[in-house]
């Protein structure tokens, strides 16, 4: 359905270090640009190839207005998680990289028996959550 979601910040490099941590729990890693102009102030985790005929990314930059970066009211991003332990390091990692916990990893019961989720905010304020489903109890080993 989406090629990619894209979120304002107000310092990149701030961005970068916690989307760095928060996402590689996902086994999502940096989008490479290199090589191609107008990525400058830009940076994108995901799947970026082929000059993005082959794109599903969340991308993070400064507002093109210029103004300030600002989250939307009742506006989220949610991951997908391979398992109980990704969506446990996701928010442990957010909340040691400035970000603010909305909610501890568990499951989440009134939305499906196996709706196992972690929110969080990033140094931005925008809600995120990394979601795993498909399990009722944690996997062994």
């Amino acid at each position: 359905m989406f090629t990619y979601i894209c979120l304002g910040t107000n310092d990149l490099e701030r961005a970068m270090r916690f989307y760095d941590a928060v996402l590689a729990p996902l086994g999502l890693a940096r989008c490479d640009t290199s090589g191609e102009a107008g990525w400058d102030g830009w940076a994108g985790w995901g799947t970026y190839k082929n000059r993005g005929a082959d794109e599903i990314a969340l991308w993070l930059c400064k507002p093109y207005d210029g103004k300030p970066a600002s989250t939307g009211n009742g506006t989220m991003v949610a991951f997908a998680a391979r398992s109980w332990q990704a969506v446990d390091d996701f928010h442990a990692a957010a909340v040691a990289n400035e970000g603010v916990s909305e909610g501890a990893a568990g499951l989440r019961l009134h939305y499906g028996a196996d709706f196992y989720a972690a929110y969080i905010r990033d140094p931005d304020g925008n809600k995120l959550a990394a979601v795993c489903r498909g399990h009722t109890e944690r996997l062994r080993g």
